[in-house]
């Protein structure tokens, strides 16, 4: 897994250079965010799971917006649902690093287990550019799932 980020690192510097910056606009906002969570909780509450993730699993859906996409997983770190990248869906992400070696996943899930909300701050890849930027994710404890959705900060 180091090895991989290490080359995703590599990759993301050489297509940097022949990726135009986003405008600040083509960024979500912390506050669009959140907002996006709790949409998507009241959406899984209506809606119940099966609904609920393809809706979330949709790329050109209502939970995707510019950068910002919803991703649910369970309380033992298994992604349920992901806007931005389906191959991640069923996997075990507890172990997931991040570029600094964070176990993000399980911040997130300590995070929404003691205080039932909050942010997580790591670097991941950026969906449109493809280069490893700081992200900060909200995410939001919803009965025995764990509803986040991502700023990038760059």
């Amino acid at each position: 897994m180091k090895q991989l980020l290490k080359s995703m690192s590599v990759a993301a510097c050489v297509l940097a250079l022949h990726i135009p910056v986003l405008a600040a606009d083509d960024r979500g906002t912390a506050a669009e965010a959140t907002a996006l969570v709790q949409r998507a909780a009241e959406y899984l509450k209506a809606n119940g799971p099966a609904k609920s993730y393809a809706a979330f699993n949709d790329a050109a859906g209502q939970f995707k917006d510019r950068d910002l996409y919803v991703f649910v997983m369970d309380l033992n770190g298994k992604m349920l649902a992901h806007g931005a990248n389906a191959k991640l869906i069923g996997k075990d992400l507890t172990n997931l690093k991040d570029s600094d070696d964070k176990l993000f996943i399980k911040t997130m899930l300590d995070v929404a287990k003691a205080k039932g909300k909050g942010w997580v701050d790591y670097k991941w890849p950026h969906p449109v550019t493809k280069a490893i930027e700081p992200k900060s994710t909200y995410v939001e404890k919803v009965d025995d799932l764990v509803i986040g959705c991502g700023i990038y900060k760059q």
